[in-house]
């Protein structure tokens, strides 16, 4: 078993492992607290089912806490190729991918996304350190690949192929979601039932 994943994985040191123990704990004690029904306050999924707390939240709009969230890991890419500007090709996709992903987020924000809703401060710090370290580690582990022989099993065209099919794919979708809000209303999301978003 060991020798085929060492086929496809680059042996990771000490800390790229110990980031990639701490993002899954993180992100399962989320998912754990969203089963739970404590839910992450943002956007639309604010105010879905749960008790209001007596403490007073701090809020920002959420075109400011999405613009928070997808801003840093987009500078991270975008410095990652003044940082790393002589790498292989592998790298230069993963830079590239990351980078371009995030770009692509502050656009629909920007220009895409209608907003109604706000977004507590308490939700958008986790959500943009998540985004932030994994950009960051993602890039970090590929530097420290730098070197190495290139896997027995190349998937980096394939990788490359997926990676246009869902970004374009999401955006559509977020086209067709900022469609069913019309401009100015504060009023929920209507949750659609077709074009593949049952």
């Amino acid at each position: 078993m060991e020798s085929v994943l060492m086929r496809l994985f680059f042996p990771a040191p000490l800390l790229i492992k110990a980031m990639s123990v701490v993002c899954a704990v993180s992100l399962g004690k989320v998912g754990l607290s969203e089963i739970r029904g404590k839910h992450m306050q943002y956007s639309k999924f604010s105010n879905t089912g749960e008790k209001k707390s007596n403490k007073k939240q701090i809020q920002v709009s959420s075109r400011t806490g999405m613009l928070i969230a997808y801003t840093p890991s987009f500078l991270a890419g975008a410095i990652s190729f003044g940082l790393f500007p002589n790498e292989d090709l592998r790298f230069l996709f993963v830079k590239s991918t990351l980078t371009f992903h995030f770009f692509k987020r502050i656009l629909e924000v920007l220009f895409i996304h209608r907003y109604s809703g706000g977004m507590d401060v308490e939700s958008l710090t986790p959500i943009t350190l998540s985004y932030f370290t994994s950009s960051v580690f993602v890039i970090y582990a590929q530097h420290l690949a730098q070197g190495f022989p290139e896997p027995a099993v190349d998937l980096k065209y394939p990788g490359i192929v997926l990676f246009l099919i869902g970004i374009t794919g999401n955006f559509y979708h977020h086209c067709l979601l900022s469609k069913l809000r019309k401009q100015g209303t504060t009023k929920n999301t209507r949750f659609p039932r077709v074009a593949c978003l049952t």
